[in-house]
C-alpha cells in the first residue's frame, strides 16, 4: 500500500511539473487546436533542424503602454439572452467570461451604450417623452429599461470581477434633442449642450446607485456615421465644443472621475481627434481616443498618439459578421486588432458584441442583421464563436498591467507583441500566417523554442 502510495505521489508530483513547464497555448485557424497547451524547449536548435526557423528578440527592458484590458461590447441584446438562461447555466457562463480560472477567459473591459444601441431589440433613450414634448430638467429620466437585464446582468459580472473596468457609449441623445427629431442621423441642437452634458452626469451618478461604476465615456459611438439606428452625426467641431464648453466643465464641476474618451469611430480619420486635441482646453479634459477599423489602418492610432504622447489610445469595435469564416477572422482580427492596435499604442482592445442568438437577433429596426456574437445563446443551448477564440488568445494570459515590451521577428510572416506581466513574467502572443515553423525566442540570456502549426496563434508564458 505504501509503495502504491509512494507510486502514486511520484506520478502527480511528475505531471504537475510538467505541467508547471507546460506555457504554450495554441490555437489555429482551422479550429483543431484551442489553447492546445504545450511545452517549449531551452535547448539550442541542433544544426539539422535550423532550417524554417522564426526567431523572435524580446526586449523586456524597453517598455511602451501599461494594457488595461480586453473584452466585448455588452450589449443590451446580449444581456437579455444570458439573462434568460437557467440560473446554472447563467452562473456558468458568466464564471467562464469574466472569471480567473485557468478556464475562464479573464475578461476585464466592456462596453455597455447609454441608451439603446442597434443590438437591442428596440430603439429607447432614458428620457423618452411624447410627440412634441421636451424635458431640459431631465425630470423624466429614468434607466428603467435597463433594469430589466443589463444592469442585473452588470450586477454579477461585478460580483465574479468587481476590478472590471465599464466604458458606456451613447448612439443618441433623446430624439427631441436632435435637429431631424428621429433615431437615426441628425445633430444635437445646440440648445440642448447643456441638457446633454446633464444626462451623462445623471448616468453616471445614477448606475453608481446601482453599485455600477462608470469607468470611462464616449460621446458618441460612430459620430459620422447618421444611418445606423439608433445614431447622431456629431462632427469633430461640435464634439470639441461640446466637450470644453459642456461636457468637461460639468464634470469638473460635479467632481465626476469618469474619463472622457474621443471619437470612437473609424481609423481613417485620425484627423478628427487631433483637431479636438488642438484645443488646449478640450484637451484638459480628454483621456483618451477611441478607434474602429472598419476603414483606414491601425497606423492611425500612431499617428494620434505620437502628437499626443500623453493621452491613451483605446480600440473599442470590430465585428464578425455571419458570412464570414473562422479561419479568415481569426487570421485577420489577431493580426489588426489585437498585434496590430497593440503595437500601436491600444491599451484597450474590444471586439464588437458578447452574444446574440441564431438569427443574430435581438437587433432593432435597421440595426446589424450580421454581427455575429462571441456566443450564439438559442434557448438554453451555447456555442463559441471565432470572436471568443480572437480575445481569449491574449485575455486569458495577459491581465491589466502587463506593460507592452519591445518584440522583433525576423520572418515577415511572424507577427508578435510582447509583455512584462505584473508578477514578473514575460508573455509573447506569436502570430504565424504561413506554414508550419520552428520558434525561437530570445530574450537576455534566455533561448526558448517550440513549433507552431501552420496559421495560428500561440501565446508564450516564461
Amino acid at each position: 500500500m505504501k509503495n502504491t502510495i509512494k507510486r502514486l505521489l511520484l506520478f502527480l508530483s511528475f505531471f504537475i511539473s510538467i505541467q508547471l513547464q507546460s506555457q504554450v497555448f495554441t490555437t489555429s485557424a482551422n479550429g483543431i487546436l484551442k489553447f492546445e497547451q504545450s511545452s517549449f524547449s531551452k535547448s539550442p536548435i541542433a544544426t539539422s533542424e535550423k532550417n524554417n526557423i522564426a526567431t523572435i528578440t524580446v526586449k523586456a527592458n524597453t517598455q511602451f503602454q501599461t494594457i488595461e484590458g480586453f473584452g466585448y461590447a455588452l450589449t443590451g441584446g446580449a444581456a437579455q439572452l444570458i439573462d434568460q438562461l437557467p440560473v446554472i447555466k447563467k452562473n456558468a457562463l458568466l464564471k467562464e467570461i469574466f472569471g480567473k480560472g485557468p478556464k475562464d477567459m479573464g475578461i476585464s473591459y466592456i462596453r455597455v451604450s447609454m441608451g439603446a444601441s442597434d443590438l437591442d431589440a428596440h430603439v429607447f433613450s432614458y428620457c423618452d417623452l411624447l410627440q412634441g414634448a421636451t424635458d431640459s430638467a431631465l425630470s423624466h429620466f429614468s434607466l428603467s429599461e435597463d433594469t430589466l437585464h443589463l444592469i442585473p446582468i452588470l450586477k454579477r459580472v461585478l460580483a465574479i470581477q468587481p476590478n472590471l473596468k465599464i466604458m458606456a457609449s451613447p448612439w443618441s441623445p433623446p430624439i427631441w434633442m436632435k435637429s431631424n427629431l428621429n433615431s437615426m442621423g441628425g445633430s444635437l441642437q445646440k440648445k440642448y449642450y447643456a441638457t446633454y452634458a446633464n444626462y451623462f452626469v445623471k448616468y453616471i451618478r445614477t448606475m453608481q446607485e446601482q453599485g455600477i461604476p462608470i469607468c470611462s465615456i464616449t460621446m458618441q459611438n460612430e459620430p459620422e456615421h447618421g444611418g445606423n439606428n439608433p445614431s447622431l452625426l456629431m462632427n469633430a467641431q461640435e464634439q470639441k465644443e461640446f466637450l470644453r464648453d459642456f461636457l468637461g466643465p460639468l464634470f469638473q464641476k460635479e467632481n465626476i472621475k469618469t474619463e472622457i474618451v474621443l471619437f470612437d469611430h473609424n481609423a481613417d480619420h485620425p484627423n478628427y481627434p487631433i483637431s479636438i486635441l488642438d484645443d488646449a482646453k478640450a484637451k484638459s479634459y480628454a483621456a483618451a481616443t477611441a478607434f474602429h477599423l472598419y476603414l483606414g489602418t491601425e497606423a492611425a492610432l500612431s499617428e494620434v498618439h505620437a502628437k499626443y504622447p500623453d493621452k491613451k489610445i483605446y480600440f473599442t469595435e470590430q465585428w464578425t459578421g455571419a458570412k464570414s469564416d473562422f479561419d479568415g477572422d481569426f487570421m485577420w482580427h489577431l493580426e489588426h486588432i489585437v498585434l496590430g492596435t497593440i503595437q500601436n499604442w491600444s491599451s484597450v482592445v474590444l471586439e464588437w458584441n458578447l452574444a446574440n442568438d441564431a438569427k443574430y437577433a435581438p437587433h432593432t429596426p435597421g440595426g446589424c442583421t450580421e454581427c455575429k456574437g462571441a456566443f450564439t445563446i438559442q434557448d438554453a443551448s451555447i456555442n463559441r464563436n471565432v470572436s471568443y477564440y480572437i480575445i481569449a488568445q491574449i485575455s486569458k494570459y495577459i491581465e491589466p498591467g502587463a506593460v507592452r515590451t519591445e518584440s522583433i521577428s525576423d520572418d515577415a510572416a511572424i507577427k508578435t507583441v510582447s509583455f512584462n506581466l505584473k508578477n514578473g513574467k514575460k508573455a509573447l502572443l506569436v502570430l504565424n500566417k504561413s506554414a508550419a515553423k520552428k520558434i525561437v525566442v530570445q530574450e537576455g540570456s534566455i533561448h526558448l523554442n517550440f513549433t507552431m502549426p501552420e496559421k495560428s496563434a500561440a501565446t508564450i508564458i516564461w
